[in-house]
């Protein structure tokens, strides 16, 4: 009998070719190909009649076959269907490239529903590679059936296609589905689908692949809607409970004068910071494991919170709440994503923590550092180690605070009294990494996760559901805001001109492209998009020819990046030009001035990632977007950004301003269109979240939820990266 879980040609018989389209879209099984939802639907109410048509537009149209056939295309022998249609008012060439096999899945006389572009074909109007959908009946005159209510339109689904798989397959896969599975078992609980008026899991199904109204349609995606929000916070509360099952040590923070620590500083602290502080030093005194995402804006003072969190941990003794040791200090591990944030973390510590006499090492795999060092002959008096000798006094717990990379979370590296571990971003570090810091320690550490990365509301209660919130939305004093100006094309020149006068005072730029080469065969295009291999040479020796560029782009290797970077920091090049890489990096408050090219290509909460990198210092900042896009659309968009006062405001418009095939759910947060659609309401991800919290509070191992435990696997491994 086929269940949710029977591989896909169990039900129907796959070609090779079909296998590997439907692997590409990750479908394996018959539940991933029900879960292949509509794109959009077609509206019989929408169809326009052929002899209607014209060039250029994108048309459905609805009509019998008249001839197909496979054939191969003449110059490049390129496998093809070819077929004519016809309605009451004409007929219509139409062509499929690389879909042979729709010549055998329809026939002559069939009535099908085309949806596609309106080309010239061999000299005529034609739909080529059209979305193709087969219809049992065909209204006796399309005149009077082509208009009609939302109560009585036939509503096709169009869904996502890959090369070898159409739309028309998914169709009748997806109805074959349907059809035979005798039950589809509902992983959401009864009460809570009656509590929110929501239909069961098999109509939900039913009304979204073949709605007999527009309602159906939409009720359905409310359903899952709230079906993957409710299945993420459901994991998200899962892990929390683990988690608090775990004994952490309870630091003593009343103790430890971080007052006199944070007064050593040189700078006040911001209201925010001082919050934040309070709170995680509230957490640290439990023997439950914190868990804490600190948000702030680049710049907003995170790794000064930080500090004071490892140096509260680091003056207390291990052992328990009661009974604690003479000797000996708890550890911090500080994990960063690249080589470069941890080398500036390490250099920051050393000078936050110079007068405690504190031992901080750096551990990357480049190599090993050590602070304070007997012998060092260097300004900042550390020296370098040997991984086996810091491996040995980390084992032992003769460094307490430990800065690094991934290397941090190696096997062959265990701590002593592991207490906290400080994250920079990397979001989602969640129990299993938290499992590998803590080896064999009976004691699991606290976390706390630092991100620069605006996130929406409604994004942090759901992907960070298992994780208490602290924002840190005031910038320190002395920072200036940044000046930041929308440049006309013609206004270009001047803008370089400001730009040389800000590196005549001593000052770094950075310029931003929105691509690493030229690749577009459109001369124009390419001239219209600007790319950092073209524009860094343009810049060299038109521009700037008296000054030094770098570049940095994702392609580069580690090591090239690592020392694009460092040359940009050292003041060895004037003007470094880049992808977005540089978006989320290190501290060089020289830069003073970018260039965003492209503007209208980056998200909101990007655009004010890539300018927060020029307000690192008490230098007036200046950020210059070029936006090649004239579309009211853009030009709403960059007035947004030029009026936001921080990345929180932004990150909400992001959120609202994106149309749903453009939020890249799948690629960058693992949640789906449908999912990131729900994102926008809020009083839905609430209702999810509290219904999660209540299931898990209640069962926290889902044992009366066999079902809902099984559904959630795949959000338990979801990353936010």
């Amino acid at each position: 009998m086929l269940t949710l879980q029977s591989p896909v040609d169990q039900l129907i018989r796959i070609k090779e070719d079909t296998r590997t389209a439907l692997k590409k879209l990750g479908i394996h099984t018959i539940e991933d190909l029900l879960y292949h939802f509509p794109t959009r639907y077609a509206d019989e109410s929408q169809f326009v009649s052929i002899q209607g048509l014209t060039e250029e537009v994108t048309a459905t149209v609805r009509g019998t076959i008249k001839k197909i056939a496979a054939k191969k295309s003449w110059k490049s022998k390129m496998p093809m269907s070819e077929a004519v249609i016809e309605d009451v008012s004409g007929s219509l060439p139409v062509v499929w490239f690389n879909q042979p096999y729709l010549a055998k899945m329809l026939h002559v006389g069939a009535t099908i529903e085309l949806t596609g572009k309106v080309t010239m074909y061999k000299d005529k109007l034609a739909l080529v590679n059209p979305t193709v959908r087969e219809e049992k009946t065909l209204p006796i005159d399309s005149h009077d059936s082509l208009f009609g209510t939302d109560e009585n339109a036939i509503l096709t689904p169009i869904y996502a296609e890959s090369k070898g798989v159409s739309s028309l397959w998914f169709h009748h896969a997806i109805t074959r589905a349907l059809a035979t599975l005798e039950t589809i078992p509902d992983h959401i609980p009864a009460a809570l689908l009656e509590q929110y008026s929501l239909p069961a899991l098999k109509t939900a199904l039913i009304w979204i692949h073949g709605p007999k109204t527009a309602n159906n349609a939409t009720v359905a995606r409310k359903r899952f809607a709230f079906d993957e929000i409710f299945s993420i916070n459901i994991a998200r509360q899962k892990e929390r409970m683990t988690i608090k099952e775990h004994v952490a040590y309870a630091i003593d923070t009343e103790g430890t004068d971080t007052e006199d620590f944070i007064s050593r500083f040189g700078f006040p602290l911001t209201g925010a910071q001082t919050n934040a502080i309070d709170h995680i030093l509230h957490d640290l005194e439990q023997d439950v494991p914190m868990s804490r995402l600190l948000e702030g804006d680049v710049g907003s003072g995170k790794t000064a919170v930080a500090a004071v969190a490892a140096y509260a941990t680091v003056m207390n003794r291990p052992g328990s709440k009661e009974k604690k040791q003479s000797f000996g200090s708890l550890q911090v591990a500080y994990m960063a994503p690249t080589e470069i944030l941890a080398t500036q973390h390490f250099e920051s510590f050393i000078e936050l923590f110079r007068h405690t006499g504190i031992s901080i090492a750096l551990i990357t795999g480049s190599g090993c550092r050590k602070f304070p060092s007997k012998v060092a002959s260097n300004k900042d008096n550390w020296t370098t180690i040997s991984r086996a000798q810091l491996s040995k006094w980390i084992a032992n717990g003769e460094i307490p605070i430990v800065i690094g990379t991934h290397a941090l979370i190696q096997k062959s590296l265990t701590f002593k009294h592991l207490a906290l571990a400080i994250i920079d971003e990397q979001h989602r570090f969640g129990l299993n990494q938290r499992k590998g810091l803590a080896k064999k320690d009976t004691h699991f550490p606290h976390l706390l996760s630092m991100t620069a990365t605006p996130i929406p509301r409604t994004l942090a209660l759901t992907m960070y559901g298992d994780l208490d919130l602290s924002l840190l939305d005031q910038l320190p004093a002395g920072r200036k805001q940044v000046t930041t100006v929308l440049v006309t094309p013609d206004k270009r020149e001047e803008v370089y001109e400001k730009v040389r006068a800000v590196l005549k005072e001593g000052r770094q730029a950075y310029i931003i492209c929105p691509r690493i080469n030229s690749s577009d065969k459109d001369a124009e295009k390419t001239i219209q998009m600007k790319n950092v291999m073209t524009e860094a040479k343009r810049l060299q020796d038109v521009v700037f020819p008296e000054y030094r560029i770098g570049i940095l782009h994702s392609k580069m290797t580690k090591d090239d990046k690592e020392s694009a970077m460092e040359d940009f920091m050292n003041h060895d090049t004037d003007i470094l030009v880049a992808t977005s890489v540089v978006e989320v990096g290190v501290n060089v408050p020289n830069a003073t001035v970018i260039i965003i090219e492209g503007a209208e290509r980056f998200g909101l909460s990007q655009l004010h990632q890539l300018r927060g990198r020029v307000q690192r210092s008490s230098h007036q900042p200046y950020c210059y977007l070029f936006a090649e896009a004239k579309s009211e659309r853009t030009q709403e968009r960059m007035k947004l950004f030029l009026q936001a006062k921080n990345g929180f405001e932004l990150a909400e418009y992001d959120l609202q301003l994106r149309g749903t095939g453009e939020l890249t759910g799948t690629q960058q947060w693992g949640i789906s269109d449908i999912g990131m659609e729900a994102l926008r309401n809020l009083k839905l991800v609430e209702a999810a979240r509290q219904a999660a919290i209540g299931i898990i509070s209640d069962d926290p191992m889902l044992e009366k939820y066999p079902l809902l435990g099984a559904r959630i696997k795949p959000f338990e491994k979801m990353h936010f990266e």
